[in-house]
């Protein structure tokens, strides 16, 4: 056991090498490192079903009790994985507990993207000394690239900021560290285990050996694509670099107008999206970053940026619709799963069929609303995804950097999209129909049940924004 901690906590994000890390640290003696303990669909590995004597259902319930389970443990230093996406709750019992030891474990992000690419393309997340190795070339995206590092990115600054606060500091472990023999001594040094080891473990193999030009298709462009990038983002660590906001590369510009839209999840994108285009005649501009949108403001004089606002009942159907009963590329098939299975969220498993009535679309957005109103104040598992996070919350965020110059509501858009166009000099367009296509509409199935659950979700916005009922 340790005098120093009582237990410990990897702090990492996929394809970082913590399955590596894990399996080298169980073998110092009077270390015990787990997988992902506060995984929000399983408990330490999928193929586990109690860790220190808890189910999944009743970490659910009392997460903080598995933590207390671990300090109990007798005989070893107790640890476990924790990524961004792992239970809220959990973190913040740990972040600020000086008894539990840090381990903060990074690397270059471009990396740990195409290796999440492969994985997810050969549904091979970790190589034993038994298994055939399965290979896959991907496509980069820039696009997907950013929103990758800017989701890192906030999550680093964040533990950054937790610890300062508290006084604390951690192990700071980079990918190439963890095949370090002296490195993975000193990190048990830190923790105050006397044990040593003199090799590293031989149970993992590395899955992509080879150079990014090896399981990258579009490995030219790729280059190319990089180079428009702060090259600073790409190799952040917490301490030198300034703060910024993780939506910034979700804004968008118009072609050959001087007009940003800052999209906030949950609202008429698309449609104004395709407005931008028309009025801007050409394709829109995004993958901003801090330095590129002031470049853009100065290019850009007289612009005007602006956001939509959505009502949160409306808002809350289409995110419903959208991401938990779709089933393809935009769905969110592990939030799915995990609601099918711990909240009564009764909707067919292979997706919307024929016999899904409208009863049925109205007692799963009943149950969708209440797991939101549990979510939203982080008493779940599951992270609050920005397509349903509460618009206050994001508006905030934008503040972050720059607040838009208006703030339109959805049901007055065509107006203030009017205005805005009359203030930098442009013809008003009209506003394109984009239509959603949703097994049914939500006024087939609102009624006061419905309006009373969204508003018990989202008091805040209701009453910062004064939204009534729908009718």
């Amino acid at each position: 056991m340790s005098d120093k901690f009582d237990y410990f906590v990897m702090l990492a994000e996929k394809r970082t090498g913590s399955n590596f890390l894990c399996s080298n640290l169980n073998q110092f003696k009077g270390i015990t490192a787990h997988g992902e303990a506060f995984n929000p669909y399983f408990i330490g590995d999928t193929n586990r079903e109690k860790l220190h004597g808890m189910t999944l259902e009743m970490r659910e319930k009392d997460p903080v009790d598995l933590l207390e389970r671990m300090k109990a443990d007798p005989k070893n230093l107790v640890g476990f994985r924790f990524f961004s996406t792992h239970d809220p709750r959990a973190l913040a019992h740990f972040l600020p507990d000086e008894r539990c030891g840090k381990i903060i474990l990074t690397r270059n992000p471009l990396e740990s993207y195409v290796s999440e690419l492969i994985a997810w393309s050969t549904n091979q997340w970790k190589l034993g000394r038994g298994d055939t190795r399965k290979s896959s070339k991907v496509t980069f995206k820039l696009d997907e690239f950013r929103k990758h590092v800017a989701e890192y990115q906030a999550f680093q600054v964040k533990i950054l900021h937790e610890l300062q606060c508290s006084g604390q500091t951690a192990f700071y472990l980079s990918y190439e560290d963890t095949q370090d023999v002296d490195v993975l001594n000193g990190l048990a040094r830190f923790l105050g285990v006397d044990s040593r080891i003199d090799a590293l473990s031989n149970n993992l193999r590395r899955q992509n050996p080879g150079t990014l030009r090896d399981k990258v298709v579009n490995y030219e462009e790729m280059v190319a694509d990089l180079q428009k990038m702060d090259p600073f983002d790409l190799t952040r660590t917490p301490n030198f670099e300034p703060r910024r906001g993780p939506v910034v590369p979700g804004y968008v510009a118009a072609a050959n107008a001087p007009l940003m839209y800052l999209p906030i999840k949950g609202g008429p994108e698309a449609q104004v999206h395709e407005w931008l285009k028309e009025i801007g005649n050409g394709d829109l501009t995004g993958g901003f970053n801090q330095k590129t949108l002031r470049q853009w403001k100065r290019k850009h004089s007289g612009h005007r940026s602006f956001t939509v606002i959505r009502h949160p009942v409306v808002r809350a159907h289409a995110a419903f619709c959208e991401h938990v009963l779709e089933v393809g590329p935009d769905g969110f098939p592990e939030i799915r799963a995990a609601l099918l299975r711990d909240y009564d969220l009764l909707i067919p498993e292979e997706g919307v069929s024929d016999s899904y009535s409208a009863d049925d679309h109205r007692k799963a957005f009943l149950a969708f609303l209440k797991f939101l109103k549990k979510n939203l104040k982080m008493q779940t598992s599951l992270r609050v995804d920005p397509s349903w996070a509460s618009q206050s919350q994001v508006l905030q965020g934008f503040g972050q950097f720059a607040l838009p110059d208006m703030v339109i509501r959805e049901d007055q858009l065509n107006v203030g999209l009017a205005q805005l166009a009359a203030q930098v000099g442009l013809e008003p367009r009209p506003l394109p129909d984009v239509s959603a296509n949703y097994p049914f509409p939500l006024d087939q199935i609102y009624d006061v049940e419905i309006e009373t659950a969204a508003r018990d979700a989202y008091q805040r916005d209701y009453m910062m924004f004064g939204y009534k009922a729908l009718r």
